[in-house]
């Protein structure tokens, strides 16, 4: 498993020593997504950042790779499921490992939904491509939530910290979850893992400082990065609203230039 260490190590900036993931696979899951649909714009402007990874659905991971600059990591999405779905949380391997290493992908991911009547299926599916991954000596993302009828509170704490148990405990190399908003039971389940853990952003959210803010304490509390997407694309300018979230992460070499109070990125 050293390959797959070192693989995983590229993830993360040297001298933050976090990483900045960006997710581009909404499509599967809510169609002509506002602010996601030019995904060759996106990987144009996000060359400016220090962004370490993207992680893409098979199709676009075929069409687009040869946009990506060298330095970014590429994580193919296996999972899939969308919003029309009965239930709508419902998540299926939708691709192999292998296909999305032969595609180029560096990593691969998997999506889970727990505490509800279709977790046995993917728990199996999160199992599986954990093998195959581990297999081919490629590293794999864990991206875990609570989600589904009998939930009163998805960002209940107890339930955060499984979530992030879980994706250790069945073999993936990152893990990302949801921050729950309680800094003590989050750090003590991160501190309680080996895989780094990235700090979600679930459904846009109107107010970005108020989200920035979240991030900054999910950091705080033992986060090695952010895996989040629509809360910056979707933003009136994503252009700056990345420049904020990369200096949240990073600090403020992770402005990038034509953004006001900016330096130049390294």
């Amino acid at each position: 498993m050293i390959g797959c260490a070192r693989k995983v190590s590229r993830l993360f900036d040297p001298e933050s020593g976090r990483t900045v993931l960006l997710p581009l696979d909404h499509g599967v899951g809510e169609g002509m997504l506002p602010g996601i649909e030019d995904i060759p714009g996106i990987l144009a402007m996000i060359r400016d950042f220090p962004v370490q990874g993207i992680v893409l659905n098979k199709g676009p991971l075929r069409t687009s790779l040869a946009d990506v600059p060298a330095a970014i990591q590429v994580v193919g999405q296996l999972s899939g499921g969308t919003r029309h779905a009965v239930p709508p949380y419902a998540r299926s391997l939708v691709c192999s490992t292998h296909e999305a290493v032969r595609l180029g992908a560096d990593m691969v991911a998997v999506q889970v939904n727990m505490a509800n009547d279709l977790e046995d299926r993917m728990l199996a599916d999160l199992g599986l491509a954990c093998d195959d991954a581990h297999n081919l000596g490629v590293p794999i993302l864990a991206i875990i939530q609570p989600k589904g009828e009998r939930i009163v509170n998805e960002m209940d704490p107890s339930l955060i910290c499984h979530c992030i148990r879980l994706g250790a405990e069945l073999g993936a190399d990152i893990v990302g979850v949801p921050y729950s908003g309680d800094a003590k039971s989050f750090s003590r389940a991160c501190e309680a893992v080996s895989p780094p853990v990235l700090v979600t952003g679930g459904p846009s959210r109107p107010d970005f400082t108020s989200f920035l803010a979240m991030v900054g304490q999910a950091l705080a509390a033992g986060a090695a990065g952010t895996c989040v997407g629509r809360n910056v694309l979707q933003q009136a300018d994503p252009r700056e609203a990345l420049a904020r979230l990369v200096e949240a992460v990073h600090g403020e070499r992770g402005m990038a230039p034509g953004v006001e109070g900016a330096t130049p990125p390294l």
